[in-house]
């Protein structure tokens, strides 16, 4: 794993709405817990899907800057190991039937 610190957000009204904050880059990107939320794909971010726990999750870049891009697989494996599930399989696309990405 790379040498970026990651530091996480938590809302307190809602267990599952981390925000991933990398201490040296500006980059942030939001967790959604897809069974108990709904979601909706920002077209201007990066999106990326990983099931963890029995629980589909999405993350979700936050203004996005084309020098932090590179940094968001391991900011998200980071967070995998955080909640203790560090196999997670980290998708591009959302799994759920029905979703369709436009390409």
């Amino acid at each position: 794993m790379d040498g970026n610190v990651y530091l996480l957000a938590t809302d307190p009204k809602n267990l599952c709405r981390d925000v991933i904050h990398s201490r040296d880059t500006r980059l942030k990107i939001r967790v959604y817990c897809l069974e108990d939320e709904s979601f909706d794909a920002n077209d201007g971010e990066i999106q990326l899907y990983g099931y963890a726990n029995k629980q589909l999750y999405a993350f979700e870049t936050i203004d996005i800057k084309a020098d932090d891009a590179l940094d968001v697989v391991s900011a998200i494996k980071w967070y995998a190991a955080y909640i203790h599930c560090p196999a997670m399989e980290i998708l591009p696309d959302d799994p759920r039937e029905g979703k369709t990405i436009a390409v």
